[in-house]
This record gives C-alpha cells, sequence and structure tokens, in this order.
C-alpha cells in the first residue's frame, strides 16, 4: 500500500503578534508529533516546561516550549484533514 505525502509548510507570522514568541524572534519551529500528551510527559521527565494549548482546534491541538537557547518550538498533533492516515 502506498503511503499518501503530506506536504509539510512554513508560514510567516506577523512580528505584531507576541504571543508565541519574543518581538526579536523571527521564527519558529514545528514539529508534527502522533501523540501531544505523551511528547509533552517526556519532556516534562526530563524537566523541560511544555504549556499544551487547551483550546480546540480543527486542525489539531498544539503545544509550546523553548529550546535551551529560549527559542520557541510547537509541537502540533494533527486532527482532521491533517490528521495522519490510518494504517
Amino acid at each position: 500500500m502506498a503511503a499518501r505525502n503530506r506536504a509539510n509548510g512554513i508560514c510567516a507570522i506577523s512580528r505584531d503578534d507576541n504571543t508565541l514568541w519574543r518581538r526579536r524572534q523571527t521564527w519558529m519551529i514545528n514539529f508534527r508529533v502522533r501523540n501531544l500528551d505523551a511528547m509533552a510527559a517526556q519532556r516534562c521527565a526530563a524537566g523541560i516546561f511544555v504549556e499544551i494549548d487547551q483550546e480546540p482546534y480543527p486542525n489539531g491541538r498544539f503545544a509550546h516550549l523553548n529550546d535551551p537557547e529560549g527559542n520557541p518550538i510547537e509541537l502540533w498533533e494533527p486532527a482532521g484533514r491533517d490528521a495522519p492516515l490510518k494504517a
């Protein structure tokens, strides 16, 4: 059975939107994860603060954390049309 390829993308967010990053920040990396709760628990067990967004979105769930230099990272568990296909 052939795997269906889903495109990944990059999107720019206004510098005026400082809800996710510092003013001087110009980028954020986003990782797709299969299980957001498990990934967040792993990070927390390693002493990393993870904030899971409680807002449900049509395209999935999100969490935010920072790398050791303070750069923002977003974890995304896709849902809806973006959800991984079931085997």
